[in-house]
């Protein structure tokens, strides 16, 4: 049997005394992949920042469980200690700090000089790692700053914030191949050790990263649970209110 690496139950959540999420169950088996899609401002981003544990981001009712471990009370850095690593879409950037050091602070002195170049090399940031963090990056150098950093950290749970988003063709292939590496998808399911949510407003990403399963989520709640192709086609030709039909 699957060891269950994520389970959400019964979450509900608000920001600024505001609810943005209501009633949000699902679960992550170790090695699955799965995708969120949804409305822009329905509260995608905001349950991965839950997950990371984002101070402003307050747990109002439900349970969040990592590795048959209820992490609600643990901070940010500590989750990130126990195995979560995050992408998000819009990171900031950190003048003063040099990405390289980013890079190998992720790393927690598990990885030698020899390796953090070698994913230095592999996310093609070998021209950008004396430069501080973000500063003046596009958004496919970000991106790829965002894995580097997710691949020296070796989390075991990644969420991914619209991995496409910003990203032009050349670079979206490389984005692709590097969650893949992050994810272990060259290995048989029953053979991988690490689990990602992904959030995707466009899909673009589901060309080159496969998922076990897709939910969509409108009005803060999940409404639906698939395959994440056949939701996407949904979408696509008909709109997120033909989804809504299923809850009505």
């Amino acid at each position: 049997m699957a060891e269950t690496m994520l389970e959400i139950k019964d979450l509900a959540v608000e920001v600024a005394g505001r609810p943005i999420l209501h009633d949000v169950n699902f679960t992550i088996n170790a090695g699955e992949t799965h995708v969120l899609f949804g409305p822009n401002g329905n509260g995608k981003t905001t349950l991965l920042m839950t997950i990371m544990g984002a101070p402003r981001y307050k747990v109002t009712r439900g349970r969040i469980i990592f590795r048959d471990q209820d992490i609600l009370s643990l901070p940010m850095d500590e989750r990130a200690r126990l195995g979560i690593g995050m992408s998000m879409q819009r990171p900031p950037v950190v003048r003063g700090v040099k990405t390289r050091d980013m890079v190998t602070a992720c790393a927690r002195g598990r990885e030698s000089d020899e390796e953090l170049n070698t994913i230095v090399q592999a996310t093609n940031l070998t021209e950008l790692v004396e430069r501080d963090i973000n500063y003046g990056f596009s958004g496919g150098e970000i991106k790829r700053s965002e894995l580097a950093q997710l691949l020296a950290q070796k989390p075991d749970l990644i969420l991914l914030d619209e991995p496409e988003s910003g990203v032009d063709l050349v670079n979206i292939a490389l984005i692709g191949r590097l969650i893949n590496d992050l994810l272990q998808k060259k290995q048989p399911i029953r053979d991988r050790k690490r689990s990602g949510l992904v959030i995707t407003h466009t899909g673009h990403i589901l060309d080159y990263v496969d998922a076990r399963t897709g939910y969509v989520l409108l009005d803060g709640t999940i409404i639906c649970e698939g395959d994440p192709h056949e939701i996407l086609k949904t979408i696509v030709k008909k709109g997120y209110q033909e989804c809504r039909k299923c809850v009505t």
